[in-house]
């Protein structure tokens, strides 16, 4: 799987803010493990720079959506 850099990290946080509120809370943008995740909480991963939001952070670069 790819490495993922700040410079993508920006990229997300760019994505994010032009999203409309209601899909920030309601939409599921990734499931890891089973488990379904919103673009708030994948926000919240990334900004704090947690492993899991590493993880998500490439599943979206290998998705192309970043």
């Amino acid at each position: 799987m790819e490495s993922v850099s700040e410079n993508d990290k920006s990229i997300f946080k760019k994505i994010f803010a032009n999203l409309p509120e209601k899909i920030r809370n309601e939409d599921i943008i990734l499931v890891i493990n089973e488990k379904p995740y919103t673009w708030n909480a994948v926000f919240l991963e990334v900004n704090n720079s947690t492993d899991l939001g590493i993880k998500m952070l490439k599943k979206l670069k290998g998705m192309k959506i970043i």
